[in-house]
C-alpha cells in the first residue's frame, strides 16, 4: 500500500517532539511538508526532522497538490476553522484533540466531511494503543465481572501565562487539554455514553481557565469519577472496578514508546510489547484514507466526547446535574 503524503500545520511542540518523529517510522505515513506563518520557524523545524518541504503559510501548504493529508495540532480555537479549510482544499485531516471548542462547532465538521468526501478524525492516540484495546477486550470478556466504577486522575503544572493552555480565548484549561482523556477512555471501556454529569471547577484568577476540575459521569451501568488539574504534581491514573475484579494500566495516557506497557489485573500483570501510539495512530488514519474506511476516532465520536465536555462545563456552572447532549 502506497504511503500517504502528510503536511503539518504549524510547529507545535507535540508535533515536533512526538507526532512527526513517530509518523516518520510508520509504514503508511510520510511527512512531506510543514507550514508556519513564519517561514523561518518552519525551516527551523523541518531541518532536524528531515522534512523536505517548507511553507511560509498554511494556505501555501493546502494549495500543494502533493500533500494528501493534514495533521492539525494548532491551538484549540483554530482546530475547526483550519480543518474546514484543509477539507475544502481536498485534504484529509487528522485534528488534535479536542477537535473543537464545543459540540456545536464539532458538528460543523460532519457537513464539511460529507460535502468534500475527505476523511476527518480526532487525534486521540489512546484509541489505537494495544493496552487500551486489551483493556476493552478484558472488560467485554467479563474478566472483572460487570464494570461498575472508573476512577481517574490526570495532572501537571503549567503556570506560563503565554502558554496556549492558559489562554481562555484559545480554548485553554485543564478539562479541554487533559480532562478529555478520562472522558474518552471511560466511554471506550464502558462502551456507552454518559447520561448526566456533575462537576466542580476552580479557575485561575489571572488566566480565567479551569485549573482544577472534578467530575462524576453517570453511565447507564456505572460511574466514572475523575479529577484533572494543570497546577498540581504530575500524575495520571485510571482504574476500572468490576463486580469481580479491577484493571488498571500502569501509564494510561503517555505510554512510553520504547518500553513495555503494563496492565494490572487484580494481582496479575500483563505486558504489552513496546510501541509508539502516535505511529499506530498515523498508520491507522493513513489506512483509512487508502481503504476508504472510518478513521480510529471519526467525527461522530469526537462530537460525543465534546458533548460530555460541554455538559461538564454546564454542571460546574449550575452546581447541579446536567444531561449530556
Amino acid at each position: 500500500m502506497r504511503k500517504v503524503r502528510w503536511g503539518v500545520l504549524g510547529a507545535a511542540k507535540i508535533a515536533l517532539q512526538k507526532v512527526i518523529p513517530a509518523m516518520q517510522k510508520g509504514t503508511l505515513s510520510e511527512v512531506t511538508g510543514i507550514a508556519s506563518r513564519d517561514r523561518a520557524k518552519a525551516e527551523a523545524a523541518a531541518g532536524p526532522l528531515d522534512i523536505p518541504k517548507v511553507y511560509g503559510s498554511y494556505e501555501e501548504m493546502l494549495a500543494d497538490p502533493e500533500i494528501e493529508a493534514v495533521y492539525n495540532p494548532l491551538p484549540n480555537h483554530l482546530h475547526v476553522p483550519w480543518t474546514i479549510k484543509a477539507a475544502e482544499a481536498g485534504k484529509h485531516v487528522l485534528c488534535e484533540k479536542p477537535i473543537a471548542l464545543n459540540a456545536a462547532e464539532a458538528r460543523e465538521l460532519l457537513a464539511v466531511r460529507d460535502r468534500t468526501g475527505v476523511v476527518i478524525g480526532e487525534a486521540f492516540m489512546v484509541q489505537t494503543h494495544p493496552q487500551w484495546i486489551r483493556i476493552v477486550e478484558l472488560v467485554r470478556s467479563g474478566r472483572i465481572g460487570e464494570l461498575r466504577s472508573v476512577v481517574g486522575s490526570y495532572g501537571y503544572t503549567n503556570v506560563d501565562p503565554a502558554n496556549v493552555r492558559n489562554i481562555a480565548a484559545y480554548g485553554g484549561g485543564g478539562l479541554m487539554d487533559i480532562g478529555c482523556y478520562p472522558i474518552k477512555t471511560s466511554r471506550m471501556v464502558f462502551g456507552a455514553e454518559p447520561v448526566r454529569v456533575s462537576a466542580t471547577m476552580v479557575r485561575d484568577p489571572n488566566f480565567g481557565v479551569d485549573i482544577l476540575t472534578s467530575v462524576i459521569l453517570e453511565y447507564p451501568t456505572g460511574q466514572c469519577i475523575f479529577t484533572c488539574s494543570t497546577q498540581i504534581a504530575p500524575n495520571q491514573s485510571m482504574r476500572f472496578f468490576g463486580t469481580k475484579g479491577v484493571i488498571s494500566p500502569e501509564i494510561p495516557f503517555n505510554a512510553v514508546p520504547d518500553a513495555v506497557a503494563r496492565i494490572v489485573i487484580d494481582n496479575e500483570v500483563e505486558e504489552i510489547a513496546p510501541c509508539d501510539q502516535y505511529t499506530l495512530q498515523g498508520d491507522a488514519f493513513s489506512r483509512a484514507i487508502r481503504e476508504g474506511s472510518a478513521p480510529p476516532v471519526p467525527v461522530e465520536d469526537a462530537i460525543r466526547n465534546m458533548a460530555v465536555i460541554d455538559a461538564v462545563f454546564r454542571a460546574a456552572a449550575s452546581g447541579g446535574w446536567e444531561a449530556v447532549g
